[in-house]
């Protein structure tokens, strides 16, 4: 089984990877931030390698191919997509500097980017997630969706590590947010606490079980902002720059540009009450 205080620790050391000086040891110093980054990669390289032959062998027990012997074809991949994983981190980097950018810019009590680095639950889920999804689609079983859920747990924040999410995002507080697997957020996107980005309906087989792995969550265009307690639900598109209102409940595609519900609809709801 995949070691859940393992890969807590790896976590930990990725975000000190990812942001030095910000997590582990606050007096690191340029001249030996390369010895101090290699040292953590090379801890991160060993642990991450066995959580992932862990998962290969789990997702195998479940099959019914549950052996007491280690798998060669397990530890060959492992080590394999483990190497591929890290040479993708430059790339996870840039990612969530943007998102720090977001972060500070999108908000008026933001006093530094540091500030956000230390106190946003926002910044703390993209770390996960962005590490969660890269090894998602590395086809890895198991092991994203113990990171994602490592997060969950922290911020309150439970995004799937399947979503695919752009640059510059930001989570305004965080609280009860919800993203669906297959959700595509564009660049710029902002949401709000208690957002739900969900599936409408399951489809299922001709034995009543649901159907993996078809897209049944929302697509959000480039500079979308939701407002705290709106649920959008299905494989609807909301086009870029929309904005969509506390509390609306959305099945519907949103064009580009607009507020929605629009205020006139609100106006008429609360006449006729």
């Amino acid at each position: 089984m995949p070691s859940l205080e393992d890969l807590e620790r790896m976590m930990g050391m990725l975000r000190e990877i990812l942001f030095p000086g910000y997590f582990g040891p606050p007096d690191i110093h340029p001249d030996t931030m390369h010895y101090a980054i290699g040292a953590r990669l090379d801890r991160v390289r060993l642990l991450l390698c066995e959580q992932i032959r862990r998962g290969y062998c789990f997702a195998c027990s479940e099959q019914g191919q549950e052996s007491l012997d280690p798998c060669p074809s397990c530890e060959a991949r492992a080590s394999e997509l483990t190497r591929t994983f890290l040479l993708r981190l430059p790339r996870i980097r840039q990612l969530l500097r943007t998102d720090v950018e977001a972060a500070f810019e999108g908000d008026p009590a933001a006093r530094s980017m540091g500030e956000t680095i230390f106190c946003y639950p926002s910044v703390r889920a993209m770390i996960n997630h962005r590490v969660a999804h890269e090894l998602f689609l590395l086809g890895i079983p198991l092991i994203p969706r113990i990171i994602s859920e490592l997060a969950h747990s922290q911020t309150g924040i439970d995004i799937h590590p399947g979503a695919r999410i752009g640059e510059r995002f930001f989570m305004d507080h965080g609280t009860g947010i919800v993203i669906g697997e297959t959700c595509i957020i564009g660049t710029g996107v902002r949401l709000y606490q208690g957002v739900t980005l969900g599936a409408k309906s399951f489809p299922k087989d001709n034995e009543g079980r649901p159907v993996k792995g078809i897209a049944r969550h929302p697509v959000l265009g480039d500079r979308v902002i939701v407002y705290a307690g709106a649920t959008i639900l299905g494989r609807i598109e909301i086009g870029a720059g929309a904005v969509i209102r506390g509390n609306a409940w959305v099945t519907l595609p949103v064009p580009s540009g607009v507020v929605w519900p629009p205020v006139e609809d609100e106006m008429s709801r609360e006449g006729g009450s």
